[in-house]
């Protein structure tokens, strides 16, 4: 099945997984996106991509335009889509333009939007906000089939916001943010660390939390014999007043930059715990998302904190391990009165869930094609055993 697969960046190592799911599930895409970095790659997982120009965090304005210059302009690549049997959208920019070039194009499959992210910009009560909700609502209706990484995005924005399963209706898939391991027999986790202090914390994946970045340096700072932390990942520089000043001051705290896939088992396998906690967008989509870090990590062998009563924290008591905090200043007196019998406890919880959990496998890329190319959730009896939860 060709696909045409219109992504925010072409660099986001998300959507190198999400393509790869896709040819692991039968479908041949088309990748056509904006890029964050300053040069485009010309394929994304060995699929063609077709780069819109550069966008930049926190420039909405600036995306609004390239948005609607890549809509008025979709009537190029008429050729390229030639003989789409389905078109994807990540993002709601994007969505925007893979509309116009389904209608410019000719295009007459099922289109699919795929929502990881709810904006804080899509929450406000003032005339702008509304407009997008608007806009986004009549974009959704031209739609066949809504994907989100997180059942709170739906209950807590979709549903009571958009009007989804009552005054709009499309149907929508869970499919969430799990490792993508295909082929070769599952890794074994490496060896963790002597447990002991002083404890070594991991925050890797979108770097985006200037709250997060100061509860953990200030703790560091205050007992570098109780932790370490070690972020890697992309900073969202925008977010922070100085990230790397504030990395810098603080010896216990190092920052290792960007990695790949096949980096996790060895910088996972450095540390005791993952950070699964952020503030961004505190009370809203910072409250809803399942983040990678919480798949990447336990796969590992990595223990994860969160808090308790936001979803992340939920995630982790549905499935039975992880650390709970009520609140980030718990923190301390945790680790004080962690013993090495306790974090091995907590590392035997973790060891026992199923891999399924964390893993999107084969099952999982079929089920994500056969619901993108149809336009529809289906049934977990299509194509059992499915890893992937539907919603109704």
């Amino acid at each position: 099945m060709k696909l045409a697969y219109f992504v925010h960046d072409l660099a986001d190592p998300a959507v190198t997984r999400r393509v790869r799911m896709l040819q692991a599930g039968g479908a041949e895409p088309i990748v056509l996106g904006f890029r964050r970095t300053e040069t485009a790659p010309e394929q994304v997982a060995g699929a063609p991509a077709v780069d819109l120009g550069r966008t930049f965090d926190a420039r909405l304005g600036h995306r609004a335009k390239a948005t609607a210059l890549g809509a008025l302009t979709s009537g190029r690549w008429r050729k390229l889509l030639a003989g789409t049997e389905a078109v994807m959208a990540r993002t709601l920019e994007m969505l925007a333009v893979a509309q116009a070039a389904r209608r410019t194009c000719g295009l007459s499959g099922p289109l699919t939007y795929e929502c990881l992210d709810i904006h804080r910009l899509m929450l406000r009560e003032g005339a702008k906000s509304r407009a997008m909700r608007t806009v986004e609502r009549a974009l959704m209706r031209q739609a066949d089939l809504l994907i989100v990484s997180s059942p709170a995005f739906l209950d807590a924005y979709f549903r009571p916001r958009q009007g989804v399963g009552d005054s709009l209706q499309i149907p929508t898939l869970l499919m969430e943010n799990k490792l993508l391991e295909l082929g070769a027999a599952p890794a074994e986790p490496p060896l963790p660390p002597a447990p002991g202090r002083p404890w070594r914390i991991s925050w890797m994946g979108a770097i985006r939390c200037r709250k997060s970045l100061d509860i953990l340096s200030a703790l560091a700072a205050r007992r570098p014999d109780l932790l370490e932390i070690e972020i890697h990942g992309r900073p969202a520089y925008t977010e922070f007043k100085d990230f790397d000043g504030q990395v810098a001051a603080t010896p216990n705290v190092s920052f290792g930059g960007a990695y790949r896939a096949e980096d996790l088992p060895r910088l996972y396998g450095r540390t005791h715990f993952s950070w699964a906690i952020d503030y961004m967008e505190e009370g809203l989509n910072s409250s809803w998302l399942l983040p990678n870090r919480l798949y990447e990590s336990p796969r590992f062998g990595v223990v994860p904190i969160a808090i308790a009563d936001l979803q992340t924290g939920r995630f982790l008591a549905e499935h039975g391990f992880g650390v709970r905090l009520s609140d980030p200043s718990e923190l301390e007196a945790f680790l004080e009165g962690l013993s090495p019998q306790d974090y091995l406890a907590l590392r035997r919880q973790v060891e026992a869930v199923p891999l399924s959990t964390f893993v999107a496998e084969e099952a999982d890329c079929r089920l994500l094609v056969q619901a993108v190319s149809k336009g529809q959730a289906l049934s977990s009896d299509v194509a059992p055993p499915l890893k992937a939860k539907l919603v109704a």
